[in-house]
């Protein structure tokens, strides 16, 4: 198929932009939009591209995305950048694997269905969702050995890791407590743009990046049990690199 000059000019100025801002938004750049939803040459050669640079160009409501393939190490995170992102620096696989699993608590506890409907609450106050990783942990840990390991989690090792840290009702967040570990992790979605934080409420909201993602992606059909099996919610076989390893957040 053969692309005029103009169309060529304009998705690469499309891939350009999605690189730099990781999304292109109708507000923000309505010329570039509009040649990216409006011209379907101009759209092959856009996602054209991001298949060369093993990602994945979608569009979810009024915004398109860049989306690094799993094993997409330069526009994407590696693991030990992103364990560090996490978690504290003398950090374990341990620590790691249980942030993780924060984060899957964290998705259910806004989610919890398939579609444009699968958000089902506002806000959640870090206290509860503390309590519901402790037990969401105390549930998987009573799992036989052999479940556990269908699911490929080691709960009983996440729920030591968990319960080693302190509570700390002042608020101070230091190390080694359960405050500070969600800290950072709340403070990396964020910066992501995934959610809004809201400190002094000790509030969490979703901010419409996520809701889109978790929309029109993570919760279709097969993605959604994937999601629900990781947390024990079915009984199906999991597969044992988690719902949490799919998807790849850009630094």
């Amino acid at each position: 198929m053969a692309y005029e000059r103009e169309e060529v000019r304009l998705s690469q100025e499309i891939f350009y932009y999605l690189l730099e801002h990781h999304e292109l938004r109708e507000e923000e750049a309505r010329e570039l939009y509009r040649a990216y939803t409006e011209s379907e040459p101009v759209q092959e050669m856009v996602k054209a591209q991001g298949r060369i640079a093993a990602s994945r160009v979608k569009r979810y409501g009024d915004a398109v995305y860049l989306i690094p393939e799993p094993d997409n190490d330069f526009l994407g995170y590696t693991r030990a950048h992103l364990k560090k992102e996490l978690c504290r620096s003398n950090a374990t696989d341990k620590d790691y694997y249980l942030a993780q699993f924060a984060i899957l608590v964290l998705l259910l506890e806004f989610y919890d269905g398939q579609g444009a409907s699968s958000k089902t609450r506002d806000y959640i106050r870090v206290g509860e969702l503390q309590n519901s990783i402790s037990e969401r942990l105390r549930e998987g840990a009573e799992l036989a050995a052999e479940e556990q390991e269908a699911q490929g989690l080691a709960y009983q090792d996440m729920l030591e890791a968990y319960e080693s840290l302190r509570s700390d009702d002042r608020g101070t967040r230091q190390r080694t407590t359960k405050e500070d570990f969600l800290y950072r992790i709340l403070r990396f979605l964020q910066a992501q743009g995934l959610i809004e934080y809201v400190e002094q409420d000790e509030m969490i909201k979703t901010r419409r990046k996520l809701d889109r993602f978790m929309a029109w992606n993570l919760l279709n059909e097969n993605n959604h049990s994937r999601v629900l099996k990781v947390l024990g919610v079915e009984a199906d076989e999991q597969d044992p690199r988690g719902a949490a390893d799919q998807y790849q957040l850009q630094p």
